[in-house]
């Protein structure tokens, strides 16, 4: 491990942007597999065999990865540099006629459901987690059920782009997880907030909170989207253009994050407005085709990045039988109240969805998991009940992005696009 301390943060990104670019030629030239899935694999294999070698008395390669990821700050590196500019491609992209569509599956599934998700979670992992020896007290499984209750709109618009799923179902799942996550991180800050000072806030002041923190991260990217509007118009060259969203992006997050306000739904709100509005009457063709091709390539580039540390982080989770167990039951408890929340909404509201026949069964996988519940486990503070947290969660997004994400595209197909809504234009 001492080959890798005192290392610049250019050296790290160096590093791992390398790792990246070859794991990515491997997965392209002999794998074959979509790039996050592919890269993830891979980064997993070496983690597994860096594993086994250290259980053999190889020590070097195991003690390198970690001391590698030891100088890397998972949690920064996504919540306070990736994040960011991949809600903002991802939702550049994002039809909003198609998204008023189906605005009340998505408003009912994105925030209703994240919460119902939580409890639900919680309450099956409190009784279950005992019976292998796994003592959590209830506010640790309210902190599991909001970490990993919001599908991962990076995993989501990632894998789904190619799964072939009937257009309505698309945006239902896309615009869910664009905006759940956002949801899902204020929970998870109220909760986390509790457990570290031990003390239960009034529901007042828990509604302020989400109303202060979700409320004023909409209204702040609809303002930012505005202000960038303007600028886009009064000007066309496309390398300011270009530069100008990227500036809007990471001072805006940075922005809201120092007043408290939701940098995701910030960032999300201001993607859906630059992303129709300003496409349509702010960006000359050609400023569009630059665009366009720049937020492409930020969101693959940063994807792959990403799944290869979801991968290689593997080597930090403590492991015994017991735990593997009882990750296989999180992945079993999720499925269940993912299964749970997507059938009473579909029952509950279906007159007014008008979606596919059996579309409670694309809705419930695709619900998949990845980085963002990561990066919130990994912001828990040490403790026995923290690598417990670690391996449910471990367990649970492994197999969302591996089985689900390898298998979403067969069910989307199985699935067939009759007596939907007409989406708008660009559908």
């Amino acid at each position: 491990m001492e080959h890798t301390t005192g290392l610049s943060v250019l050296e790290i990104s160096a590093i791992f942007l390398s790792i990246t670019a070859l794991l990515a030629y491997v997965n392209n030239r002999f794998i074959g597999l979509p790039t996050t899935i592919g890269v993830m694999v891979i980064s997993l294999v070496v983690s597994i065999c860096a594993i086994f070698l250290g259980l053999l008395g190889f020590d070097d390669l195991i003690d390198y990865e970690k001391g590698l990821l030891a100088q890397l700050d998972f949690t920064e590196v996504l919540l306070d540099g990736m994040l960011s500019m991949l809600l903002f491609a991802g939702a550049l992209h994002v039809n909003i006629n198609d998204l008023r569509a189906y605005k009340l599956p998505i408003a009912v599934l994105a925030f209703i459901g994240t919460i119902v998700s939580s409890i639900l979670i919680a309450s099956v992992v409190y009784v279950v987690m005992p019976l292998l020896g796994f003592e959590l007290s209830f506010i640790w499984c309210l902190l599991f059920g909001a970490l990993i209750s919001p599908t991962d709109p990076i995993a989501v618009m990632g894998i789904l782009a190619s799964a072939g799923a009937p257009k309505s179902l698309e945006t239902v799942i896309a615009g869910e997880s664009l905006f759940n996550d956002g949801i899902g991180v204020v929970i998870f800050v109220i909760l986390l907030g509790i457990l570290t000072s031990g003390e239960i806030p009034s529901a007042a002041h828990i509604g302020h909170s989400l109303l202060v923190e979700a409320g004023g991260g909409i209204a702040f990217g609809l303002i930012l989207g505005g202000i960038m509007y303007y600028l886009l118009k009064s000007i066309d060259s496309y390398q300011e253009e270009v530069l100008i969203t990227l500036a809007g992006v990471l001072g805006g997050y940075a922005l809201a994050s120092h007043y408290h306000l939701s940098g995701p739904l910030a960032m999300v709100m201001m993607g859906l407005m630059l992303g129709n509005q300003g496409r349509s009457y702010a960006m000359s063709d050609e400023t569009r085709h630059y665009v366009d091709l720049f937020w492409e390539l930020i969101d693959e580039i940063l994807n792959a990045i990403l799944f290869v540390l979801i991968g290689l982080e593997v080597v930090i989770i403590a492991y015994s039988t017991n735990l593997f167990i009882a990750a296989v039951l999180a992945i079993i408890i999720a499925l269940g109240a993912r299964f749970v929340v997507v059938g009473l909404t579909t029952k509950t509201f279906s007159q007014q969805l008008e979606l596919p026949k059996g579309a409670w069964k694309v809705l419930t996988w695709g619900g998949l998991r990845g980085g963002i519940s990561v990066a919130l486990v990994l912001q828990l503070p040490v403790s026995p009940e923290r690598d417990v947290l670690l391996a449910l969660t471990y367990g649970v997004v492994i197999f969302s992005i591996l089985v689900q994400g390898l298998t979403i595209g067969k069910v989307a197909r199985s699935v067939h696009p009759s007596h939907t809504k007409v989406l708008g234009p660009g559908a």
